[in-house]
């Protein structure tokens, strides 16, 4: 047992009632928070290490009653190989304007965020939930400190793409990305993974941490294609040592 790093960090704990799983309809699920005023890197570096994700100031993990499908994912970034179509990937972007700065909300943002959303409800059947400046800003500018970045993709003098991520003692934490659908033929989404890999090389980083992977998940199944990969086996408390493999 290790002594928490928590310190006097000022934090709210609590779960939620159990209720229809989003990944898979059929379950239930049930979640654990942290909300955590002024996260430091350290900390929120081993909370990620841990299974935690963060939003905003708050931290969740999966604490579901018989159902451990949510698996932790990271891509092993020293020893990831560029396949031959996602240098496609690379070479079709070529192109794409990229900026990195501290996550922000602009009506670009919105715009985009709904563009995204309403698309994903009709291709994949997601739920639909209105996103204003305010709950936009909760849930994916505070709380960054030192540690957050968006990277915002261009074509055509337009936003097309935001990706949410944080930096890592050990890696990159990949957050939430969202996409222009109308430029889905440039493959986005592996595009964007792949730009935080390459990132992840430059700065001499080991892992990119993905989220949860669920096996009969549609939305988050693609995840195990990056290889190699390893799944945390326990969901450790900030006191015991988290175990990849």
């Amino acid at each position: 047992m290790k002594k928490s790093p928590l310190g006097n960090l000022d934090i709210i704990e609590f779960s939620t009632l159990k209720s229809r799983c989003v990944y898979l309809p059929d379950k239930l699920m049930k979640m654990q928070y942290k909300y955590i005023i002024e996260c430091n890197e350290f900390v929120n570096a081993q909370l990620i290490k841990r299974g935690w994700r963060r939003f905003g100031e708050y931290f969740s993990r999966p604490n579901c009653d018989n159902c451990t499908a949510c698996q932790s994912l990271r891509i092993d970034v020293k020893n990831f190989k560029f396949s031959r179509s996602q240098k496609r990937v690379l070479k079709k972007n070529s192109d794409t304007r990229i900026l990195v700065r501290k996550p922000s909300v602009t009506y670009e943002h919105l715009e985009l965020y709904e563009k995204y959303h309403r698309f994903m409800v009709k291709k994949k059947g997601w739920d639909y939930y209105s996103v204003d400046a305010q709950s936009y800003h909760d849930l994916y500018v505070k709380g960054y400190a030192t540690f957050g970045n968006e990277i915002l993709y261009y074509r055509d003098k337009k936003l097309i793409g935001v990706d949410l991520i944080d930096y890592l003692d050990d890696g990159i934490s990949s957050i939430y990305f969202y996409y222009d659908p109308d430029y889905a033929n440039y493959s986005l989404g592996v595009f964007s993974m792949l730009k935080e890999i390459e990132f992840a090389k430059k700065r001499e980083l080991d892992w990119i941490y993905l989220g949860y992977y669920v096996k009969d998940c549609d939305s988050l199944n693609y995840k195990v294609n990056y290889k190699p990969h390893q799944i945390l086996r326990n969901l450790p408390s900030l006191k015991e040592d988290y175990d990849w493999s």
